[in-house]
């Protein structure tokens, strides 16, 4: 099947026989067992649920995998893999990550005794530099949140194999309608499922998906024990979000080009940080690894006044966190996804005062465009 099928027809198991076209909600915590030793396939819903079944093996063949887990939020995704880990195990991570993500490693993961370097992954001599003995695994996102660099996956890939260590890579943005990082040689895909995948900002929800079949085993066993699984009424409205995500990556996408093209022609704008453009310095890369640039885009504003102001002023595009969705959304990094991350280290990576974020939705551009510009005033 094309991408666009397996998004509304991924998984044809029928879960009742009432020919109901809409995944039913098994809103049930457990199941009957038909008698002594025998289950229908379903005993608990910590360990599994027929609507939370369906997304999940909806997830996994959109990604190429075998396996895919929903859990309650994307950071339970990510928290749950930390547990694949032991004290002492060393990690490499993009050094523009989700400010979400830095949270937990430095002081969840730290603190039970795993350590962690952080490190352009785009450049390959550098990552390579910081492998050690003890290092496990490496953790990319790409693009990155938010600066939008780019890493060769099957480049990390490769290193990640020479040296046996595990590639995860944190797919969010891009989601698998656009960029297959199992494809492209990693070991897990971490996904916030909050954003572009559910696509409408009403549902929390996080995956991990892979494809090897002892990996999946092992995070079956942290999924079931841990707990933090998708319930199934989030599971179903993230179901009927998937049905249309190849329609809105690919109109959100078409926004997004218009929008950047437009803000670098802005005067009060002297930075624009989108993949799809030219300029980018890891342009060549993305069109070899994706097959489109997605809707994110960071741009620099010529003061912190200009920044404000702009957030004060928008009306079609709403200030507020997350992405992703079918709104248009604005976010003041430096206050709001990275504001646990230290301010030098911050800075150090373009992060200022100057800096926003714009998520770009399913409205017209034209209007997103006016907006903006009546936002950046004269």
């Amino acid at each position: 099947m094309e991408f666009e099928t397996l998004c509304i027809h991924g998984n044809d198991t029928r879960y009742d026989s009432t020919g109901a076209i809409s995944v039913p909600i098994f809103q049930s915590a457990t199941f009957a067992h038909p008698g002594v030793g025998l289950s229908t396939g379903y005993d608990y819903s910590r360990l599994q649920n027929p609507t939370r079944e369906h997304l999940e093996k909806t997830i996994a063949k959109l990604e190429n995998g075998i396996d895919a887990m929903a859990f309650s939020t994307g950071m339970a995704a990510i928290a749950a893999l930390m547990e694949l880990f032991s004290p002492g195990d060393h990690f490499i991570a993009s050094d523009d990550l989700y400010g979400g993500s830095h949270r937990l490693f430095c002081h969840i993961s730290g603190k039970n005794g795993l350590s962690f370097d952080f490190a352009d992954t785009s450049d390959i001599e550098k990552v390579s530099s910081l492998i050690r003995p003890e290092t496990k695994a490496i953790f990319v996102e790409t693009p990155t949140n938010p600066m939008m660099q780019v890493t060769d996956i099957a480049a990390v890939s490769e290193l990640c194999k020479e040296h046996g260590l595990l590639l995860v890579v944190d797919n969010t943005f891009l989601t698998p309608c656009f960029q297959k990082p199992l494809d492209l040689g990693a070991d897990i895909v971490v996904h916030s499922g909050t954003k572009y995948l559910g696509g409408h900002n009403d549902t929390l929800a996080g995956f991990l998906a892979v494809s090897d079949a002892a990996l999946s085993e092992r995070l079956r066993f942290i999924y079931k024990t841990t707990g933090a699984c998708l319930s199934p009424f989030d599971s179903w409205l993230m179901i009927r979000g998937v049905k249309t995500l190849a329609v809105r990556m690919e109109r959100q996408q078409e926004n997004a080009m218009k929008i950047a093209q437009w803000l670098c022609t802005h005067k009060k704008i002297k930075k624009v940080y989108y993949v799809g453009l030219p300029s980018h310095p890891q342009y060549e890369i993305s069109k070899k690894q994706t097959t489109g640039f997605g809707a994110m885009i960071s741009f620099e504003t010529d003061s912190e006044k200009t920044a404000l102001g702009l957030l004060q002023r928008v009306n079609v595009i709403q200030y507020a966190e997350s992405l992703g969705g079918v709104e248009s959304l604005v976010t003041y990094p430096m206050l709001q996804t990275h504001a646990d991350i230290p301010k030098e280290a911050r800075e150090a990576k373009g992060i200022n005062e100057r800096l926003l974020r714009l998520s770009v939705g399913l409205e017209s551009a034209a209007d997103l465009i006016a907006d903006l510009e009546q936002a950046l005033g004269d």
